[in-house]
Formats: structure tokens, C-alpha cells, sequence
């Protein structure tokens, strides 16, 4: 339900600097009727330039910013005062309380829900904000040409049935839903840009992947190449080790190197037993003539102590004799003494000799000497080094092939491009849907709606007493006619338009309702004046009671016929003094 509450006007065309509201809830049936005062007012009959349509171009302007009739902007604004227009409205929809602010000189236009401004973080410049008037629209669930065909109803407004088909036909379609399609094929447009543009990211980040992942792929080839042939190297390289130690452990380094060290000691031994037997056969030889020189000095000494010379066996006497038997002694203690020496020496040196013992067999050996022995042995440790080192290494390239291929190369998803595939070509068969009119859905509707339109038309124009029949048809055109024949809306009387334009308006409303929501307030502009008889008079103001009663409707009905004064429920009465327009009477004036 919208309920349009009350509408504040200050600067707005006839009205002037002094505010002026209207409570549009819970009034039924008003009267909208004009006194002129600057003319003379009530005595002389002067209903007309109050400012009564100023109602409705003031609720148009403030809803859609722009008046109900032919009016620029600014000539809305009121001439005498040249500044400061303000209009604002209160409405309330799913209990929620809106209220709209427009106004010029200085420009502005304001939202608010529940008090609580919208769009207030909008760099827009005031009164040009579209997106607020774009909410205000949704809200309000229409558009200016539906505003002024089923709420707003005017004399100086071109009839619905005046209007190009064209025209004609975009009121139907927004009436009946049709543009409620549109809308949707539009927003169901956008979303198959916004696929379409996904689809193709993904069908590039997809085709980005794969060049990718081609690349890599040809790097790992280029690695595994590189492996490949650092792993055969590997092969040929633990053989020749193999091959290397195989051929050096043919020869035992560690019995190769005892049999030199043996080979060494038993030389070292047989140059030892060679000094030794050196020095024997000496000391024999030295012991041989140490014995004889004792037995000679003992011959010498036995002759002397028989005062005999041992040389030329003279007698020797005195201190001569004592002095060579002594000295003979000497010879001969020295002489024994070193007997005894050679002998004990010559025993050491035998000593020595047996010692020694035999030398055995000499040592067979592969290499001349124990350097190369050791080399040897340290070229076998080396290769057997070098070997492990070489069977222990890793291939670095086996390591970037298996990090590539687990975290460089990216798998491929095609579901979820898929899924954007078939988004797009469901989208694509809704939009079909909702464009094409041959659609079953739009056929659907148009039948549906269509023959309730038609229905609530053939009833109001039955309660206004109308003879013509009037009924849309399936390509949303009218026909008019009456007795058979078919007729144009210019062929019909005033009196008869306006009866049709009512009829056709409250049809018009009825469907909306039906569709859309419930709205309280309906002004009739002059309609009911207008060229229409008693009889149209009556019938008519019988529809508008029984719907200001029936449906709890809030009817304006402006006019000049002040006999309509006992057929409604209150008056509002518009008194223009002084160039300004006030607003009084049974309507509540809010200050």
C-alpha cells in the first residue's frame, strides 16, 4: 500500500513565501473548489486562477521534478518572490515513512526514510541526483505518463487515447507488465554483459593457464633432458669408480704394506747382522792377537822373573830387572784385561748374532717400495670416497621437475567455465523470452491482463452510462465503437471523452492495484465540468462515492460546480488574495 500522506508547498508557483499543506489521509471525498478574491471572489463568480490544479503540478514535481502540465522548472517558481520553492512529501509504504524535499533557488532535493536522509554520501550536486530519483521512482512503482493517467487526472493533460500508439502502446505494456519484462530483459541484459565478461576472464585466465602451463611443461622437458643426462653421467661415473677400485683391489694395500715394512726390518735386520758379524770376525780377529800378546808377555815375564832378558836372554840384576818385570806385569794384567774385554764384547756381538736368528723368507711384494704401497692405498680410499659421494647425490633436477609439476604447473578447471557457458545461453533464452513478442509469457500476460482490463473498462463505462463499447486488443491497440460502427476518440462528443477518459483512467488504476500496489489518493482535474452532462455528472460522482467509500480512496475533485458541494465529504477551498494562493477550509492546514 502507498499512502500519500501530506504535501508541504512554499514559493510554488501561486503560493507564496507563506507555507501552505495539505493532509491527503483519511478525507474520502474532497472539493476542490477556487475563490478569487483579486477578482472579486465568491460574489462575482470568480473560481478560476486560485491555484487549484497548483496541487497537482506540486505533488508531480516533487515526486518526478517536473509539473503535471506544460510548465518549465522555473516557472514553477513563484514570480513575486522569485526564490526559495520548496515542495515536500510524505508517504508511507510497508511501514515505512518517506519523506521527499525539491525545491529551487536554491537548488535541492532531499530523501528520507523513516527521518533518516538517503544518498547523503553522493557527490551529486542537489537536484541532479539520479540514483535518489531512480529509488523515488522504484517506490513509488511507476512512471510520470502512469502518474498522470491513474492518479492525477487533468483536463490540460493529453488524453491516453490522444497519444501516438507508440505512446499508447508503452502505457499498456507498463499497465499490464509487460515493461515490468523489459525491465527484467534489461537487468537480465546487464547480467549477461557481466557472464559474457566473466565467461571471457575465465576463457583468458584458462587459455593464460595453459600457455603456462605449456611452457612449464616445456621447461621440465628441458630439465628432465638435463636430468637425464646428468643421471647417466652419474651411471658412468659410480662404473669407472667401480671398475678403478675393482682394479686396485686386486692388490691388498694392507698385506702390500706389512710385506714392505716386514721387507724393511728384515734389510734393516740383514745390514744389522752384517755389522755385527763385521764386528766378530774384528773382535776374533782382535782376540787372537790380544791372546798371543799375553802368552808372549807371560813367556817375556816368566824369562824376566828368571832375570833373564826375554829378548836377548841376558841376565838382568837390580832396579832394571825390577823395573821390566814390572813393567811386564803391567803388559800382562793389561793384555788379560783386555782378553777378558774382547771376550765379553765378542760374546755380546755373538749374543747379538743370535738374536737376530733367521731371517726367514724374503717378502714378495707388487710395488718397489712402501710410498708406492701407500699410494696405494690412498688412491683406493679416495675412489671408494668419491664413490659413496657420487652414490649419495641427489639430482637437483628430478627436485625442480617434481616442485614444478606440484606447484608451478596449475590444473585446469572447466566447470566452472562450463557453468558460465550454460549461464549465458540460459540467459540468453530468457532474454528471447522476455523480448520476443510471439513469447508465451508475454502472450500469457497481454491475455491475462488484458481481458481484466477490458472487464473493469465495460463496467465503469456501464456505471457512466457510456453506449459505446471500448476494448483493447491483442496487438494492444483500441477500438472504439458503437452500434457495430467503428469510431475514433475525436469522434466523440466532450461530454463522451471525458466519460471515457474517467472510465478508462479507473480501469486503468484497478489493474494497477490488482498488479502492483494499493494507492490512496486520486485527483480529478475538471473532468466531471467539462462538457458532461447531468446525467454524466451523476453517474460519475456515483463512481467516485462508491470507491471513496468502497475502497477507502482519498478523491480530490476539483471544480468549478459549486452544486457538488453536497455530494462530497468535505471541501478545500483555494482563496488567492493578494497574488497569493491559501489552502482552507474542511482540509486540515498544517502550519
Amino acid at each position: 500500500m502507498l499512502t500519500i500522506k501530506e504535501l508541504t508547498v512554499k514559493n510554488f508557483m501561486s503560493v507564496g513565501n507563506q507555507a501552505q499543506a495539505i493532509d491527503f489521509a483519511n478525507k474520502s471525498l474532497v472539493l476542490v473548489i477556487g475563490e478569487n478574491m483579486d477578482l472579486g471572489g465568491d460574489d462575482a463568480g470568480a473560481r478560476n486562477g486560485t491555484g487549484k490544479t497548483t496541487i497537482i503540478n506540486a505533488l508531480s514535481y516533487v515526486f518526478f521534478g517536473e509539473a503535471l502540465t506544460n510548465i518549465r522548472r522555473d516557472n514553477l517558481v513563484n514570480k513575486t518572490n522569485e526564490k526559495g520553492m520548496l515542495v515536500s512529501v510524505k508517504f508511507v509504504k510497508n511501514d515505512i515513512t518517506y519523506t521527499i524535499e525539491r525545491g529551487r533557488k536554491p537548488q535541492i532535493f532531499r530523501f528520507y526514510a523513516n527521518n533518516i536522509e538517503q544518498n547523503v554520501e553522493s557527490n551529486e550536486a542537489q537536484g541532479e541526483n539520479r540514483e535518489t530519483q531512480i529509488e523515488i521512482n522504484k517506490l513509488m512503482g511507476m512512471t510520470h505518463s502512469m502518474f498522470k493517467n491513474i492518479i492525477a487526472l487533468n483536463t490540460y493533460t493529453q488524453p491516453f487515447l490522444s497519444t501516438k500508439q507508440a505512446e499508447q502502446r508503452e502505457i499498456i505494456e507498463q499497465l499490464l507488465g509487460i515493461t515490468l519484462l523489459s525491465q527484467k530483459a534489461d537487468l537480465l541484459k546487464e547480467k549477461q554483459k557481466t557472464t559474457k565478461q566473466l565467461l571471457t576472464e575465465e576463457k583468458m585466465h584458462i587459455d593464460a593457464t595453459l600457455s603456462s602451463n605449456e611452457k612449464i611443461q616445456e621447461s621440465i622437458e628441458s630439465l628432465q633432458i638435463r636430468s637425464n643426462a646428468w643421471a647417466n653421467q652419474k651411471e658412468d661415473d659410480i662404473k669407472s669408480f667401480k671398475e678403478a677400485i675393482a682394479e686396485l683391489e686386486k692388490v691388498d694395500s694392507e698385506i702390500e704394506i706389512s710385506n714392505h715394512k716386514k721387507l724393511q726390518k728384515q734389510t734393516e735386520m740383514q745390514t744389522a747382522l752384517r755389522s755385527l758379524h763385521k764386528e766378530k770376525a774384528y773382535h776374533e780377529d782382535s782376540l787372537t792377537k790380544a791372546e798371543n800378546t799375553v802368552e808372549r808377555t807371560e813367556a817375556d815375564l816368566k824369562f824376566a822373573e828368571q832375570q833373564k832378558c826375554p829378548t836377548c836372554e841376558q841376565e838382568l840384576r837390580g832396579d832394571k830387572h825390577t823395573h821390566l818385570v814390572d813393567k811386564l806385569k803391567i803388559q800382562l794384567n793389561e793384555s788379560t784385561d783386555y782378553v777378558s774385554k774382547l771376550k765379553t764384547d765378542l760374546a755380546k756381538i755373538q749374543q747379538g748374532i743370535d738374536e737376530v736368528g733367521d731371517l726367514g723368507q724374503i717378502p714378495d711384494t707388487y710395488y718397489d717400495t712402501i710410498d708406492e704401497a701407500y699410494n696405494h692405498k690412498g688412491s683406493l680410499k679416495d675412489l671408494q670416497r668419491q664413490l659413496a659421494q657420487t652414490e649419495k647425490k641427489e639430482d637437483t633436477y628430478a627436485e625442480q621437475i617434481a616442485e614444478m609439476k606440484k606447484s608451478a604447473i596449475q590444473k585446469i578447471d572447466y566447470e566452472k567455465a562450463n557453468e558460465l557457458e550454460d549461464l549465458h545461453r540460459h540467459q540468453e533464452f530468457l532474454y528471447k523470452l522476455l523480448t520476443a513478442k510471439d513469447s508465451f509469457i508475454r502472450t500469457r500476460i497481454i491475455e491475462q491482463n488484458l481481458t481484466y482490463l477490458n472487464q473493469r473498462l465495460a463496467f465503469f463505462l456501464g456505471k457512466v452510462k457510456l453506449p459505446h463499447t471500448v476494448t483493447f486488443q491483442s496487438d494492444l491497440t483500441v477500438r472504439i465503437e458503437e452500434l457495430g460502427r467503428e469510431l475514433d476518440f475525436d469522434n466523440l462528443s466532450r461530454g463522451e471523452r471525458n466519460r471515457l477518459i474517467l472510465s478508462l483512467s479507473w480501469a486503468f488504476r484497478d489493474v494497477w492495484e490488482s498488479l502492483y500496489q494499493q494507492i490512496n489518493l486520486l485527483f480529478i482535474d475538471e473532468l466531471v465540468d467539462a462538457g458532461m452532462d447531468i446525467s454524466g455528472v451523476e453517474s460519475s460522482m456515483a463512481v467516485l462515492k462508491d470507491m471513496s467509500r468502497t475502497q477507502k480512496k482519498n478523491i480530490f475533485l476539483i471544480s468549478h460546480k459549486d452544486e457538488l458541494v453536497s455530494r462530497v465529504n468535505s471541501v478545500l477551498k483555494v482563496v488567492k488574495e493578494n497574488g497569493f494562493t491559501n489552502y482552507a477550509n474542511d482540509v486540515d492546514i498544517i502550519a
